[in-house]
């Protein structure tokens, strides 16, 4: 088999067990799970559509650059091997995570449930403390001064925030 096949399935593995189970399963799961009937309204679609549709959009869209640009996967045992700073990585450091915190909104939004918004923000905690705790730490090591760079000149969460120059 060669790389870019290996690559696609890591990549399509770890889609699936990872954003999947968080921004698709877990959120289905707990609306089942609560005895009430999706109801699919054309208010509820119009509220949810944006979100999901943009969050999956977003994911791929990263998934892509991590792979061709950083030649790896998002899953921490097998990062890029390149630092990643095109496509949305240009405006903000974590488009992924955001990405799957759109899908649990638009979940939130079609469900009209409080269970899953909450979800959704349990989510978002873990995923700053990761991001604080972990990946940043990770990408310091690993890219150095690059990272130093790109750290000081790009947000961490929010497009347009504040930023310093190099």
């Amino acid at each position: 088999m060669d790389r870019r096949m290996r690559l696609f399935l890591k990549n399509l593995a770890f889609t699936v067990l990872v954003p999947g189970t968080v921004a698709v399963f877990l959120p289905y799961w707990m609306i089942a799970r609560s005895g009430r009937a999706l109801a699919i309204d054309p208010v509820r679609l119009l509220l949810a559509g944006p979100p999901m549709l943009l969050g999956a959009t977003i994911y791929f869209w990263c998934l892509w650059d991590f792979a061709v640009a950083g030649r790896g996967t998002p899953a921490p045992i097998d990062p890029p091997k390149y630092l990643v700073v095109r496509g949305l990585y240009r405006y903000v450091r974590n488009p992924m995570y955001a990405s799957v915190l759109l899908v649990i909104a638009g979940w939130a939004a079609l469900s009209g449930s409080v269970a899953v918004l909450g979800c959704g923000v349990v989510v978002a905690v873990a995923f700053h403390l990761f991001v604080i705790l972990v990946e940043e730490p990770m990408l310091q090591r690993k890219f150095g001064k690059a990272y130093d760079a790109y750290r000081r000149t790009v947000p961490r969460w929010l497009p347009g925030s504040a930023r310093t120059k190099p």
